[in-house]
């Protein structure tokens, strides 16, 4: 009597809660882990970065933000080069075990400094200067990785799912540097940070392993194809400033760029004012960060696939502006430490829950080039530099106080609004243009 048939298991939780395919499975596992070790890795750091601001001293964080843009601004060209020239599949585990060289340098650093009484003040700037750009990079390279081997169909249903391993580690990582930053210094955090890093470049390796076994992966143009994505180094550039598409998203981080200053500044000072120690002012932020992402968590795993299909993605990218709008009216009326930490914990979670995962999906309708250059550039330059330009108008404006700035950043909030929604129906656009293969 022949053997009946085996149908495989069901997994209905996956599939209906979480809109993950059985034969996604695998990539989407590493995929997740692969965010949750980059974001461990970083926000282990992150804490002590805003200590690190506060020892160079609040005032000087203008100037931090100046030596980032200068940093980023001659990165930029650098990584474009290499992605011109190298197949992804070697230089992407390139650039993170160049990050983990730098981890254990400043480790180093930190080390030495504190075993010979040396002032640590250039090193804590060198340190912020070095950790805003990395958590960029890494970042960005993740999210062009994931666009690269994703389709847009999946992207809408599996980016929420990753992004929540990076929320998870995203928690975790404050949560560990909360507890362990006192009893044993922050410097010891560095290597624990340059492991998980290591576990990221594995996962990578895994991940291509998957495109390599699926029958569908075009040689010549996936992840695994040997051949470089070739163009100028620049090329990324040009793009940003000759395509709606690309220079309505650029402009729409400067909008958030703007407010997500303001209330980092102001944090900041705040801080530094009610908390003695670094120590202590790390805890605070870690505690700030370990609220933010496990909010970010709930929207990235039970909200924002639901949201992109029911509201569509500008909608969905609409929603952040618009708490925004109603979170600095209030602040303007009401300028104290527990609505400018809410509003930093709101902000922030919509951000990483909601908005940064739609906002990657935008880059599923776009070339390999884009995915790398043009993300690339917006993402880290023109992030940083709305960073640089923000810091410096809050400094020149400050004396209009907490209030004052508020009130500004209620019409850019509007304006942003108004973006994020044209975004939407440009991304709609390419989408179909796509799906009845016309040429965008």
């Amino acid at each position: 009597m022949a053997e009946p048939i085996r149908q495989p298991s069901p997994i209905p939780f996956v599939t209906r809660k979480l809109g993950i395919e059985r034969d996604e499975l695998p990539a989407v596992a590493w995929s997740f882990v692969y965010f949750f070790c980059l974001l461990s890795s970083y926000y282990m750091l992150r804490s002590v970065r805003e200590a690190m601001a506060i020892v160079s001293g609040v005032q000087n964080i203008p100037w931090l933000f100046t030596g980032t843009f200068t940093v980023m601004l001659l990165a930029t060209p650098v990584f474009g080069w290499v992605a011109s020239r190298y197949p992804r599949k070697i230089f992407l585990p390139w650039v993170y075990h160049f990050f983990i060289i730098n981890i254990l340098l400043f480790y180093a650093a930190f080390v030495y400094a504190q075993g010979n009484g040396l002032d640590q003040v250039w090193i804590s700037r060198a340190f912020f200067v070095w950790l805003s750009v990395f958590n960029l990079f890494i970042v960005s390279v993740f999210w062009s990785f994931m666009a690269d081997i994703y389709s847009k169909t999946q992207s809408r249903r599996l980016f929420g799912v990753i992004s929540s391993g990076g929320s998870a580690g995203a928690l975790l990582g404050p949560l560990i540097t909360s507890a362990l930053v006192v009893p044993i210094g922050f410097q010891n955090l560095l290597p624990l940070s340059a492991c998980l890093l290591a576990f990221a470049v594995y996962c990578i390796y895994r991940l291509r392993r998957w495109v390599a076994g699926k029958d569908s992966a075009a040689p010549d143009t996936s992840i695994e194809s040997s051949k470089a994505i070739g163009g100028h180094a620049l090329e990324g550039i040009r793009l940003v400033f000759t395509t709606p598409f690309f220079a309505a998203i650029a402009t729409a981080l400067l909008c958030a760029s703007f407010l997500g200053v303001a209330t980092y500044m102001y944090m900041a000072q705040l801080v530094s004012i009610t908390f003695d120690s670094t120590d202590e002012q790390t805890q605070v932020f870690a505690l700030l960060d370990a609220m933010t992402n496990g909010l970010s968590l709930i929207g990235q795993l039970l909200i924002v696939r639901h949201s992109v299909r029911k509201l569509g993605v500008g909608a969905t990218l609409a929603l952040l502006p618009l708490v925004s709008v109603a979170g600095f009216a209030l602040l303007a009326i009401n300028p104290v430490f527990i609505v400018i930490a809410g509003l930093q914990v709101l902000r922030r979670s919509i951000t990483f829950g909601l908005a940064k995962p739609t906002n990657d999906m935008l880059y599923a309708v776009v070339s390999p080039e884009a995915k790398y250059k043009a993300k690339n550039f917006i993402e880290t330059t023109i992030y940083r530099g709305s960073d640089l330009i923000s810091t410096w108008v809050i400094r020149f404006i400050g004396g209009i106080g907490l209030s004052g700035v508020a009130l500004v950043c209620v019409p850019i909030a509007a304006v942003w609004t108004v973006l994020a929604l044209w975004i939407g129906r440009e991304y709609r656009r390419r989408d179909a243009s796509i799906a009845e293969g016309t040429t965008q």
